[in-house]
């Protein structure tokens, strides 16, 4: 299901028109397009930034040997 005949525009066109007013349609598209341009750019951050904050993550999950959670080798029997 699409819009497979660009009459089907005009008649979307033609309602958003009666509805919301020759006035306040192009704030709208305005806003609308703004929208998925901001919708875009954080996809695009979020496909950049993914991998890397994954990775920073799981360093700050793992334990660390400075923070005392590893056990300790054991030691050679005294003679």
């Amino acid at each position: 299901m699409g819009i497979e005949n660009p009459i089907h525009l005009l008649f979307i066109a033609a309602v958003a028109l009666i509805v919301l007013g020759p006035k306040r349609l192009p704030g709208l598209a305005r806003a609308l397009g703004q929208g998925v341009r901001e919708f875009r750019a954080a996809l695009e951050r979020g496909e950049e930034d993914g991998p890397e904050d994954e990775r920073e993550e799981e360093a700050e999950l793992a334990p660390t040997a400075a923070q005392g959670d590893a056990p300790e080798p054991p030691s050679a029997p005294r003679a």
